[in-house]
């Protein structure tokens, strides 16, 4: 039976992403801060949890990150960025990730084609960037972009059948992100679940390094 490892199951796009690969007869685990105290404020979490995973896996995804953290919402301006709000947002979108990608290769399978998909957003992109806004929330998607697409260079030579990429889930409806949606056309978790397994497992070993949408294409960096 193929394996996956959902890293960020508690949330919403996750437990969607649970449902969708167990309705598919995938062996699944997953692990969340809610549910296991995986927390990227204390990094050390991260190793003993992962450390505790002897199962490998055909396909990891993670799905965490955080649009409004504590108080701190998206600044509309430059005006409105705080020290603590942009290293909170890097800390939880793209330190914690990279976290998880130091500690995931013993985890895949190696004689079969892989994949690990990073959930990111299309605000990460710096050259799909038309309207500003939301500063720190976008610096810390597109360090992750960087993060996944350094791994993956570094992944092709010890695991050549995986592909490591960023994916971009769409506009979700889900209760932390109905804020902030407004006109944007959305889509159920579960909806959006079933399209990205789609997206993801069509993913091969030439797909790596890339960042890629809800559809399959690719976004810019």
């Amino acid at each position: 039976m193929r394996r996956v490892l959902i890293i960020g199951n508690s949330g919403g796009i996750g437990a969607a992403l649970e449902q969708e690969y167990i309705s598919r007869e995938w062996n699944c685990i997953g692990v969340s801060r809610s549910l296991d105290r995986l927390d990227f404020r204390e990094p050390e979490t991260v190793v003993n949890i992962l450390g505790s995973i002897k199962d490998l896996f055909h396909t990891v995804i993670i799905a965490t990150g955080a649009l409004k953290i504590d108080e701190y919402r998206p600044e509309k301006t430059i005006r409105s960025i705080t020290a603590k709000g942009m290293a909170d947002q890097m800390q939880i979108n793209a330190i914690g990730p990279a976290l998880i990608l130091s500690n995931i290769g013993r985890l895949i399978v190696k004689d079969c084609p892989t994949r690990i998909a990073v959930l990111t957003a299309r605000v990460g992109s710096i050259g799909d960037n038309r309207l500003g806004g939301w500063i720190s929330y976008r610096a810390s998607k597109a360090a992750l972009n960087q993060i996944v697409h350094t791994a993956s260079i570094e992944f092709a030579r010890s695991l050549p059948k995986l592909a490591c990429f960023s994916l971009h889930p769409g506009t979700v409806e889900t209760p932390l992100t109905k804020q902030f949606i407004n006109n944007h056309q959305s889509r159920s978790a579960p909806e959006t679940a079933s399209i990205l397994f789609d997206v993801i497992e069509s993913r091969s070993s030439k797909d790596t390094g890339h960042f890629f949408d809800q559809n399959g294409l690719q976004v810019p960096w």
